[in-house]
């Protein structure tokens, strides 16, 4: 659906400051039903996540599961998380105390195929704040190819 149903959806969640399991399936059914499909409203989700102290535990693993499909399978090229996108996710996710923003660098650290460059260090460096003995298995990729 187009951005302004976000704008609407997200304006309804902030006023009552907690995403219920109702407003999840909302999100998914009737504002993005084909999942997130431009920078814009990843910022304005991500947003949400860290602003709203309330949520329901569908609301994590939705936000996740749509910002790895979007920066990893909608993002050009398609599987490959490249210089520039991964900059736009660290400055997205930066400051954001939010487990949810360390899981989804985890996640795109393990879902994508590759990174560009110093990619890959820009998205996973979240994740390593929080696990600092783990390293994403992605990390592999681009230490084994260099």
């Amino acid at each position: 659906m187009s951005n302004g149903s976000l704008s609407e959806y997200a304006k309804k969640i902030l006023q009552k400051d907690r995403i219920s399991f109702g407003d999840v399936q909302r999100l998914q059914r009737t504002v993005l039903p084909d999942g997130i499909g431009s920078r814009e409203e990843a910022e304005l989700l991500i947003e949400l996540d860290r602003r709203v102290e309330k949520s329901d535990d569908a609301w994590g693993r939705c936000l996740v599961a749509m910002i790895v499909d979007f920066v990893v399978w909608s993002e050009r090229p398609t599987g490959v998380v490249d210089e520039d996108t991964a900059r736009w996710l660290s400055a997205t996710l930066a400051g954001s105390a939010s487990s949810t923003a360390r899981l989804i660098a985890r996640e795109i650290a393990e879902e994508a195929q590759a990174f560009e460059n110093d990619a890959l260090l820009a998205v996973a460096d979240l994740s390593r704040t929080s696990r600092p003995a783990r390293k994403p298995k992605a990390a592999a990729v681009l230490t084994a190819g260099a």
